[in-house]
């Protein structure tokens, strides 16, 4: 077999290639001009001795396969890990919090049923189902807050001046049910566009933010009060109260708005796009922002969101008319945040959902109206939502540690 055919001096000559020193020498250096050189291969290939020598050093020849390139995964492959891992959960009713709270409900409401007479009582289910419309219908703006790892505390504000301006407007300058409920919108609206621009834009803590809000939105509410009660208000939102005028078959109103509320939001964040961004945007927020997903819009969406929930939950508180005190709205944010908390909603965004935070308004009321109906100490419903608080929160860190060490 002729050993090359490549001519003087080619790569592949055997003769040139005598002196090389190249890696691949088979005993007679050669000079293969590249490493990649198919003359010197074929040289190499026909010797007695080269099958030895390539076994320590293997000729790279043209054919050779590249050898696979590790690169760092980039925002699309981190986004696409992030939309298929247990983070965000499978798309199904019920996640595994929702479930123990709904166990807790039923337990709590069977022994509450047997020790008293008076808590399947029509009147005090319906107490307690319009207890929890209000929060109920804030905690889903809140929810969608909490998901983009965001957060908002001047709720309470939100609704002292919502509250205060619609109960003027209907006292003083007589303003009918749409009317009154479309200004509480918007008013609602208004506030939580300034702190999704802050938190958006300013690139300043949400909870640094509001807390400043809340006290400013406080302010304001207090200077339409006037350092004076609003006293005298008709019950034009009357069919938002818990009077006779806002029950249908025994069920308050403001209860089916606030399921109605919860159906579309829990349809819209696990269905649409742009509600599977929230979860993104809180699992992480550069990937999502490099991944096409416009964080700040989302950001400043989620906030109005919650501005206008708080609108409508504020025509509920005041809807049975009468009187409005200046501290209304005082400790709101603490029950809705605590409703939000409870159900299961990750304080560190990225995982949460509506439902969980219905079961979880659901039994911050239960436990209220158990400690009036058994004759309880009233400091023991915030003990008992502490504990709560401290418990969801525990198994959420723990749910995230052993999600980051798998």
């Amino acid at each position: 077999m002729t050993p090359t055919t490549a001519g003087p001096g080619e790569p592949g000559d055997p003769a040139t290639a005598a002196d090389s020193g190249a890696p691949g020498d088979t005993g007679t250096p050669v000079d293969t001009g590249t490493p990649a050189d198919t003359g010197a291969a074929s040289w190499a290939a026909t010797t007695g001795t080269a099958a030895s020598r390539t076994a320590t050093a293997p000729t790279v020849t043209a054919n050779t396969p590249a050898p696979p390139v590790r690169s760092r995964p980039g925002p699309f492959d981190r986004l696409g890990r992030l939309a298929h891992s247990k983070r965000l959960g499978p798309l199904r009713l019920v996640e595994g919090q929702e479930a123990v709270l709904a166990a807790l409900l039923v337990a709590l409401w069977l022994v509450l049923g047997l020790s008293t007479d008076t808590f399947f009582a029509a009147s005090n289910l319906q107490n307690i189902l319009f207890t929890v419309a209000p929060v109920a219908i804030a905690g889903i703006g809140m929810t969608a807050v909490i998901v983009t790892a965001g957060i908002d505390v001047s709720v309470g504000g939100t609704l002292a001046v919502v509250g205060v301006v619609v109960a003027r407007l209907v006292r003083d300058a007589g303003v009918g049910l749409i009317p009154a409920i479309a200004v509480a919108v918007v008013t609602g609206a208004a506030l939580g566009l300034v702190n999704g621009l802050l938190v958006a834009y300013g690139r300043l803590h949400p909870i640094i933010v509001t807390f400043g809000t809340l006290n400013v939105f406080r302010f304001v509410a207090l200077e339409i009060f006037d350092s004076k009660q609003i006293s005298g208000v008709p019950g034009t939102l009357g069919l938002l109260g818990g009077g006779e005028s806002g029950l249908s078959l025994g069920v308050p109103h403001a209860a089916v708005l606030a399921l109605v509320l919860a159906a579309g939001a829990w349809t819209y964040m696990r269905y649409v796009p742009t509600g599977r961004h929230l979860y993104a945007v809180g699992g992480d927020a550069v990937a999502a922002r490099l991944a096409g997903v416009r964080v700040e819009r989302r950001q400043i969406s989620v906030y109005v969101l919650v501005g206008l929930l708080v609108g409508l939950a504020a025509c509920v508180r005041i809807g049975s008319g009468g009187l409005v005190g200046q501290d209304i709205g005082t400790g709101f944010e603490l029950e809705v945040i605590a409703a939000v908390v409870i159900g299961g909603t990750s304080i560190l965004g990225g995982r949460g959902s509506v439902v969980g935070t219905l079961l979880g308004a659901l039994l911050v009321s239960t436990v209220t109206s158990a400690v009036t109906l058994l004759n309880w100490q009233n400091e023991l419903t915030q003990l008992f939502i502490g504990v709560f608080i401290v418990a969801a929160v525990g198994a959420d860190l723990l749910r995230e540690r052993r999600r980051r060490s798998l």
